[in-house]
């Protein structure tokens, strides 16, 4: 007598499922705060090609540069994560594990965080605040609720490497919350080369 066995579903992963749910929520948030931008740019011409004229286009595209860099050394993290490797196995990058991709997207995201912060003092120093005028208010509400998005990335960066740490053994759990943080990171780099394209070079 032949048995016949149950087949096997592979199911996605909850939190990969959720977390995507969750993104394109993300990306509702966003596109209106570009229509906000298009909106306030189309009754404000003048004031958008007086202020315009101020930003730091060379500067905010190497910030831009650095960004997309920590996105593809995110990626690197979630090959190792793939592979179940936590930390490094040797010193050459190729034996890098979670840890030290991560460390490195971590690095290179809280530079990016910096350069903003440098960003926005030089030309609050000259005349262009949150409150100066409409381009004013859509250049930092635009900007700063994406810095505010890089930020919770990070604080995810650094979670995912302490529980990797912690881990007694790395295994499919853990290496699920480095994936579904290269999603979110992978979202906010997208979401910036937007950005940089309508506000730095559009204008």
């Amino acid at each position: 007598m032949t048995t016949i066995s149950a087949p096997v579903i592979n199911r996605p992963s909850a939190t990969s499922v959720g977390t995507i749910v969750w993104l394109g929520s993300e990306v509702m948030f966003f596109a209106g705060l570009f229509a906000m931008y298009f909106s306030l740019r189309a009754n404000s011409p003048e004031i958008w090609a007086n202020d315009t004229a101020i930003l730091n286009v060379p500067f905010a595209l190497v910030n831009t540069l650095i960004l997309v860099a920590s996105s593809f050394t995110a990626q690197f993290g979630v090959f190792a994560a793939e592979r179940l490797q936590p930390r490094a196995t040797g010193l050459s990058p190729v034996k890098w594990g979670v840890v030290e991709w991560f460390f490195l997207s971590y690095l290179l995201g809280a530079i990016f965080v910096a350069g903003q912060v440098w960003e926005y003092a030089v030309l609050i120093s000259e005349g262009v605040a949150l409150n100066s005028n409409s381009y004013g208010s859509a250049f930092y509400i635009t900007t700063g609720f994406h810095a505010l998005h890089v930020t919770g990335g990070l604080i995810a960066f650094l979670m995912v490497i302490g529980r990797t740490f912690a881990a007694k053994k790395y295994g499919h759990y853990e290496a699920t919350s480095a994936i579904v943080v290269s999603y979110y990171w992978h979202f906010v780099d997208v979401v910036w080369i937007g950005l940089f394209l309508i506000v730095y070079v559009l204008k």
